[in-house]
């Protein structure tokens, strides 16, 4: 229900029409002020009263609804109470009746967004790093989906290189098949380490790595196979930990499936006069040097990233002719973004506008920060596999007797890696600490998830007696509180889209546990009187979906028990 508009035409003012008063009325910072207020010095100033009388006119002309309350003045603003009665009835009316289609809308129907996000490289780990974008992109996706956008997760693969010719060199060197066979990318890993090692000693390992990226370029069968091996060893391992995480892919077009793209892209910049020699090599300039030029090919002729960028929206554009296409990618990136972004706009498309870059922060672990050809990486499966391990053994300790125990370990030590993901504004740094991530009693998803748990086991063991509804139950400040809460998920879910905020909906669940928390110790709910009860275990079921929909919305299992 649209309250903001139904309080702005409850305000009488002479000359002044209700979308004038509507934008003004918000929501005070203090609960015991009421639930909507409405300053009145832009109109006092206006009508040359004080803020204060005005108010107190205004008040005097509110006549009675059976949505308000109460409407009071005070300092120069109108505070308005609503019907908690009414309000509470009506917010677990609905979400019981919607279901899980509570906080899902259409607003987004005939639209696509694009959603470049995870990006793994083949042969390299699936990384922390890469657990914060792929958690992001994938909560984003479904945030998109619930407000009824068409998505397009697109896992833009770093397939591309010469990174590839150095790790054929190391693999013909140090490595074997059953190595790799048995153990994977971490062996892929181990021997590309190495790589950058011997190299320090020995440049001609270079020189031997472009010759064979060169080969892989001109189709020779062997380095052919070999990167074929590479990037079949790599997907194996990471759609295991996809399916751990929850998340899926449309497109897993990446780097070298635009190889064939770039040149009519660069032909078109040719043609408009915006690519430059530059050395030898091809750059598109900025106006007035506001940002450096955008390199595009390199004078031995090679593309780049960017080259490859620009041939990718472009094919993004014609063949799902987006409404946005995001770019989930870590700050470091913002200049390569605004060049492309640039470029884009300097041809002339239109649409180079409706591209974001979703910049998020790096994490770390507690000892410090993450690095590649150091070798100093910490993988995803591994983090995974630890937390739960970890949380099955605080699980054995609150409930020794717990059917399903792995299951549900698994649930909660998964989701709780993603909820650390996501509670935080993605623009973060964030340093991975496991005993904080594990939490049963701080903003946490095991905190969520005992939440949702717990509203399973009241639902199970009090059963409702009859039809009848006292909303006398579910008027208390501490229902009203939750209430509240429940009813501010839909706007949750809608500015998290709008923002590219996944953070917005864990914190508002993280908020409906805690008032749903404060309800249940202070409210008995099993032994209230049949009218009561069946009012406040409607509240429960109320809480409870709504949670189950903002986890799932994050890629989190709620698990029933724990």
């Amino acid at each position: 229900m649209d309250y903001k508009k139904l309080l702005a035409d409850t305000v009488i003012l002479q000359d002044v029409e209700s979308s004038e008063i509507e934008p003004l009325i918000t929501v005070p910072k203090d609960p015991a002020m009421g639930d909507y207020c409405l300053p009145c010095f832009k109109f006092a100033k206006e009508m040359k009263k004080s803020p204060m009388a005005l108010a107190q006119e205004i008040v005097s002309r509110i006549g009675a609804y059976n949505f308000l309350e109460k409407a009071e003045a005070v300092g120069g603003y109108v505070n308005f109470t609503l019907n908690k009665k009414m309000v509470a009835s009506r917010v677990v009316e609905q979400v019981l009746t919607e279901g899980i289609g509570y906080g899902r809308s259409e607003e987004g129907a005939g639209k696509t967004v694009c959603i470049d996000f995870s990006s793994v490289n083949i042969a390299k780990p699936f990384h922390m790093g890469h657990l914060l974008n792929t958690s992001i992109g994938g909560a984003l996706c479904r945030i998109y989906r619930s407000l009824g956008y068409k998505v397009v997760g697109i896992n833009h693969l770093g397939d591309w290189g010469t990174q590839f010719g150095k790790l054929i060199v190391a693999y013909k060197k140090w490595g074997s098949r059953e190595d790799v066979d048995s153990r994977g990318v971490k062996a892929l890993f181990d021997i590309y380490v190495r790589y950058h090692k011997e190299a320090e000693e020995d440049p001609s390992l270079d020189d031997e790595a472009r010759a064979w990226f060169k080969k892989i370029e001109d189709g020779n069968e062997e380095a052919l196979s070999l990167f074929g091996y590479f990037k079949e060893v790599t997907m194996k391992e990471v759609e295991r930990v996809y399916k751990r995480l929850n998340v899926t892919f449309d497109s897993y077009a990446g780097e070298s499936f635009y190889n064939d793209k770039m040149q009519p892209v660069l032909d078109e910049l040719e043609e408009k006069g915006l690519l430059e020699l530059s050395e030898g090599a091809k750059v598109v300039r900025f106006e007035g040097d506001k940002m450096p030029p955008c390199l595009l090919v390199r004078s031995d002729g090679a593309t780049l990233y960017a080259t490859r960028d620009l041939a990718a929206a472009v094919y993004r554009k014609n063949t799902y002719d987006f409404y946005k296409c995001l770019y989930v990618v870590a700050y470091q990136q913002n200049l390569h973004f605004q060049q492309i972004f640039e470029v884009l706009r300097l041809m002339g498309k239109p649409w180079a506008a409706d591209m974001v870059h979703v910049a998020h922060g790096m994490v770390s672990l507690q000892d410090g920060a993450l690095s590649s050809r150091g070798g100093r990486v910490v993988f995803v499966e591994d983090v995974l596999n630890t937390a739960v391990s970890k949380a099955g053994k605080i699980i054995a300790e609150k409930n020794p007797d717990l059917k399903d125990r792995d299951k549900i370990a698994e649930q909660v030590g998964v989701g709780a890696t993603i909820f650390a993901m996501l509670f935080n504004s993605r623009i973060k740094d964030m340093v991975f600490d496991y005993d904080k991530v594990l939490n049963f009693d701080g903003e946490t998803g095991p905190y969520v998830q005992y939440t949702y748990a717990r509203c399973c086991s009241l639902l199970e063991k009090c059963v409702s007696e009859g039809d009848d509804f006292d909303d006398e139950g579910i008027a208390n400040p501490e229902a009203y509180a939750l209430v509240k809460a429940l009813e501010k998920y839909p706007e949750s879910v809608r500015l998290a889209g709008e923002k590219y905020e996944p953070s917005i909906v864990a914190r508002q669940v993280v908020d409906i546990a805690q008032a749903f928390n404060k309800f249940y110790f202070e409210h008995n709910i099993k032994d209230a009187a049949p009218a009561v009860r069946n009012a406040r275990l409607a509240l429960v079921g109320a809480t409870r979906q709504v949670i189950e929909s903002g986890l799932t919305l994050l890629g989190i299992s709620a698990p029933q028990r724990m």
